[in-house]
């Protein structure tokens, strides 16, 4: 079927020649068609100009765009979106004073969210995680990564990466899986963490692995929780399966993960609200791609990633969302982008090309997603009629997305 959108008022991230990814400088160009056309053929986009050079085509369904913009959809590449329940009630604690730190030491946080997690049937998980996943495409999301983590215990574990796979079969986006067994320290296990690991390594990996249930593995390298001997040992362990690493860091304490990651050759380090130097310096010329997570700092009350000192560095910088119950309950990618312009200081154009082009190499997307190109699936967002695109994170509180289409289908 064929589709052609005509009097496209901005059509945005329009890459005749694509891009992996964008690093410093060049993430401060948004390459724009105004008063463009876009033509589709059933799940790819076939082509693209000016109207006032609109060849006759031939389309089944052509749609007026009018004062309406388009640009891809968001590439959410951190996400936790399989859980059981909810923390609402460690938020109230929150707000009387206790911090994060302390509400998982009583047994609050992550160990919290396995305990529901454990409690709950698979099929129950799964139509809580299918309506968070149906919320976020609506919200303009086209491609996402799901990690494990929250079952800490080999049946709870292999729970939610099926939980993933069986979403993976029923809507048509990509989704990557990641296992993050490795995301806190189980109550049985405080005393004797070393224990834990060797589970995760020597027991839960292996069944991951055979049953192909994740592309990604992922470790939370934190004062606390993991430390980076810890890291070392799991992601050279991942490495036999061919598991990549796509790896917390650097959000409370700057302990060396990053170079740990990087070691390893991590796709990805995530969260950076800690960077030294010597972390910014270390991730150049490399092919990890950095990432952060503003919807976190935002819930946490916590600093948010130094985007300016990094992209003044030279570095790229991809945006996700953490969609999690415990810091950050919210999966809408806008918010995202708009919080990276009010509280890291990035431009608009900046922005766009995080939550996009560079997402899309955070997932290994970028062949098919992140940008507007010929051959490309597409996966777009078509706003209101709004008056640019420095409207979207400007207007942070408002819903401007009209409808989301997913493989040229339009989301009802």
């Amino acid at each position: 079927m064929k589709q052609l959108f005509i009097n496209i008022k901005e059509l945005l991230q329009v890459r005749d020649h694509p891009v992996d990814k964008l690093s410093g400088a060049e993430l401060r160009e948004l390459p724009v068609l105004k008063n463009a056309w876009m033509l589709i053929e059933d799940d790819i986009i076939t082509d693209y100009g000016l109207m006032d050079s609109l060849p006759k085509i031939n389309a089944d369904k052509t749609i007026d765009t009018q004062g309406k913009i388009i640009l891809p959809t968001w590439c959410d590449s951190h996400t936790h979106i399989v859980y059981a329940g909810n923390r609402e009630l460690e938020f109230a604690d929150r707000i009387k004073g206790l911090s994060y730190q302390e509400i998982a030491n009583r047994g609050g946080g992550i160990l919290n969210s396995a305990k529901t997690l454990q409690e709950t049937s698979e099929e129950e998980v799964y139509k809580q995680s299918a309506k968070r996943l149906e919320e976020v495409m609506k919200l303009g999301t086209g491609a996402v990564e799901i990690k494990s983590g929250y079952g800490l215990t080999q049946e709870g574990e292999l729970k939610m990466l099926r939980v993933i796979k069986k979403l993976k079969q029923h809507y048509d986006i990509p989704i990557k899986a990641t296992f993050l067994g490795a995301h806190a320290i189980p109550k049985e296990y405080k005393e004797r963490p070393g224990a834990y690991m060797d589970l995760v390594i020597e027991e839960i990996l292996p069944q991951v692995a055979q049953e192909k249930l994740a592309q990604y593995i992922d470790i939370f390298c934190e004062k606390g929780y993991f430390s980076v001997e810890d890291t070392h040992k799991l992601l050279a362990a991942a490495s036999k399966f061919g598991l990549k690493p796509k790896i917390h860091v650097n959000q409370f304490n700057a302990i060396g993960g990053i170079q740990a990651g990087i070691k390893h050759n991590a796709l990805s380090v995530d969260h950076l609200e800690v960077m030294r130097p010597e972390d910014i310096e270390s991730l150049k010329g490399t092919g990890t791609m950095p990432v952060a997570l503003p919807c976190c700092s935002l819930f946490l009350s916590i600093p948010y990633t130094p985007a300016r000192e990094m992209l003044n560095a030279g570095l790229p910088l991809a945006l996700a969302s953490d969609f999690n119950p415990g810091s950050s309950p919210s999966g809408n990618m806008n918010l995202v982008v708009s919080l990276a312009c009010i509280k890291m200081k990035m431009t608009p154009e900046e922005a766009i090309n995080a939550a996009t082009v560079n997402a899309a190499y955070a997932m290994e997307l970028s062949k098919t997603h992140g940008s507007i190109s010929r051959g490309k699936k597409a996966n777009f967002i078509l706003t209101k009629e709004i008056p640019s695109y420095t409207f979207l994170p400007y207007a942070f509180g408002t819903n401007s997305i009209e409808s989301v289409f997913i493989n040229g289908k339009m989301l009802v």
